[in-house]
């Protein structure tokens, strides 16, 4: 029998005992899945629509109230909402009866809810004088009765809920009981069996084995020397192993000369390069610095790792080198806002890390190169521009209030009559400045952005009440163009951890971007949803959609798409970046041209945003 007859006939007890381990858990984890399916089918909905209807008809209580109190507008406005609430949720109940008694419950709070109708119709047609005695004596008890009839059915199926929990749970802790005990008496069939074959198959192996130790420390002059019965694979492998044995004595002896010269070739041409670059292997070992991350990161390649580099240098290089060797393409920065500050002779420097892998003809990973990009004199002409764009909006400001006010004197005709043609001048120069003074606006907040001077205080605020605070902020826009905005917020994505006076802002430029490209008429849609950690907030119009050549750029300060209707500068979309970015957030685009556009933000909601204010960098 050869060796892997062997050691397959060896596994085979193990493979058979989790074969069968592994169905009864499959099984068992469908069985329990499906219990919990019914638990939601059975009762969860039933529970739902017993809380709705106990809503509705306290709001038609409340509105009886209102009337009794003299003010019927305000009650008739809450019957009018609620009495279909509440009919609605009652025919949903009566199609999901799935428990003993709830038949009779549900029929019980029928009659009840019939009579309570017929009793608030009539309520209704009473003079103001009669209203007060009917409520108490008639209307008060009706509404007792029907919340009554659906606490009832509540804690019919909130006590099923948890009585099939109960079980649930005890069927559960029995299939992992028997999980365990299948997995252990695999695991010591396998063992016994692999323990036999392994002594027989050991003594050939053993010899195999420390021709390889002597092959890895230089002994290229080694053979291995296997006996005859030690098995075919294992006398073929130490043939293999002979013959790879003689390749590389020959390799040696032929290529080390030229080994040599191509790694100080290697080491010239890094070592030339100004900027610090750093190499690991695949196990994460540093193996190679170049002299500037020597002279600026004090660095070793001795060191074998980044002890002695900068802390925050270290924590960021480490970061981006298990990302590469994780699985990914490459690692690289967002912007300035990644940039690394080390102190160095001539003052401090800026550095922009970036990681690429290092791989084989094969596409074997043989490690990461880290390099750190030296972007000092680019941040600081960056910063330069920025400082300069602030103060430019800032000495705006005073003269275009000025003007604003002497144009919209005119437009007044507060310092004397003008003729129509004049009127339509000063209407055209009125909306140019109010066009120049948003942009101002915009490159103001772009600026304390920037600067970090924007706190952010971030807290649990309703993603209803943003979007609809930013549906006002543009309702103005939505009416010009006859552009109504649909607001839709989905189950799970009612709250957001966010600041809501910064959040708004972006949240306003999405808002007015889509009612200006969108076509006139067309409605803009807004839908919240739960995504990965946070909600999701997409704004839709259905304009003529944007090139995929220029979607990438959207996002750059001053960009603004070839052939766009005028209206901005190009500096909502990058405020909108910088401030959701800064809440720990994502932003993007999805376009089709013809299609329309999507914008979306990623914000985190309560479990997993920060809980510390925080400022904009």
């Amino acid at each position: 029998m050869t060796l892997r007859s062997r050691l397959l006939l060896a596994q085979s007890p193990l493979a058979v005992a989790l074969a069968v381990v592994a169905v009864f858990s499959v099984l068992s984890t469908h069985q329990l899945g499906r219990a919990g399916e019914r638990i939601l089918s059975d009762n969860y909905r039933s529970v739902l629509a017993a809380q709705r209807m106990k809503e509705s008809i306290e709001r038609l209580d409340s509105g009886a109230l209102f009337v009794v109190i003299g003010e019927p507008e305000r009650g008739l406005a809450l019957a009018r909402e609620h009495r279909p609430a509440f009919e609605h949720e009652l025919q949903i109940e009566e199609q999901n009866i799935t428990e003993t008694g709830e038949a009779e419950a549900t029929r019980k709070l029928r009659e009840a809810w019939t009579r309570y109708q017929a009793d608030y119709d009539a309520f209704l047609r009473l003079q103001p004088g009669e209203l007060r005695e009917r409520y108490l004596s008639v209307l008060q008890p009706g509404f007792t009765t029907v919340k009554a009839a659906a606490d009832g059915i509540l804690t019919m199926n909130q006590d099923a809920m948890v009585l099939k929990s109960i079980r649930v749970r005890r069927e559960s802790e029995f299939a992992e009981t028997v999980v365990v005990v299948g997995v252990l008496a695999a695991l010591m069939v396998g063992l016994v069996a692999s323990a036999a074959l392994t002594a027989r198959v050991v003594r050939p192996v053993a010899v195999l084995g420390q021709a390889v130790r002597r092959l890895g420390q230089g002994d290229y002059a080694v053979r291995a020397r296997v006996p005859v019965g030690g098995g075919s694979e294992i006398a073929q492998l130490a043939m293999d192993f002979n013959a790879m044995a003689e390749s590389l004595q020959r390799y040696r002896d032929s290529s080390l000369g030229e080994l040599l010269e191509a790694q100080l070739a290697a080491q010239a041409t890094i070592d030339s390069l100004p900027d610090p670059v750093v190499v690991f292997d695949s196990a994460g070992k540093l193996v190679n610095a170049n002299r500037a991350a020597e002279q600026l990161l004090n660095l070793r390649a001795a060191d074998g790792s980044l002890s002695a580099a900068p802390p925050a240098v270290r924590e960021r290089v480490q970061a981006i080198r298990d990302e590469v060797l994780a699985g990914a393409p490459s690692v690289q920065p967002r912007g300035f806002e990644d940039a690394l500050v080390v102190e160095a002779a001539d003052g401090n420097r800026a550095l922009l890390p970036r990681a690429n892998p290092v791989s084989s003809d094969e596409g074997q990973l043989l490690g990461v190169t880290v390099l750190l990009q030296d972007i000092t004199r680019i941040r600081r002409f960056d910063e330069l521009k920025d400082d300069l764009v602030a103060t430019v909006a800032h000495e705006f400001r005073t003269p275009l209030t000025s003007l604003r006010m002497a144009i919209h004197l005119l437009a007044e005709q507060t310092v004397g009559p003008l003729n129509e043609k004049q009127l339509d001048l000063v209407d055209a120069a009125r909306e140019d400045c109010e066009r120049l003074q948003g942009i101002v606006d915009d490159l103001l907040d772009l600026a304390r952005i920037r600067s970090g001077r924007l706190e952010l205080h971030p807290r649990e605020v309703s993603t209803e009440l943003l979007l609809d605070q930013a549906r006002e902020a543009t309702a103005e826009g939505s009416e010009q163009r006859r552009t109504p905005v649909e607001v839709q917020v989905e189950p799970g994505a009612e709250v957001v951890m966010a600041d809501p006076d910064r959040i708004d802002l972006a949240l306003t430029n999405l808002l007015t971007n889509a009612i200006r490209h969108g076509p006139p008429g067309r409605p803009v849609q807004v839908r919240a949803s739960r995504g990965d950690g946070g909600v999701r907030i997409e704004v839709h119009d259905e304009g003529s959609g944007i090139a995929p050549e220029h979607q990438a750029r959207l996002f750059e300060k001053f960009y603004r798409v070839p052939g766009s209707a005028p209206g901005g500068a190009g500096l909502g979309l990058s405020i909108v970046r910088d401030v959701v970015e800064a809440h720990g957030g994502k932003v993007g685009v999805q376009s089709t041209p013809g299609a329309g556009t999507t914008f979306w933000l990623e914000l985190p909601d309560a479990r997993s945003a920060p809980d510390a204010s925080r400022a904009v960098s």
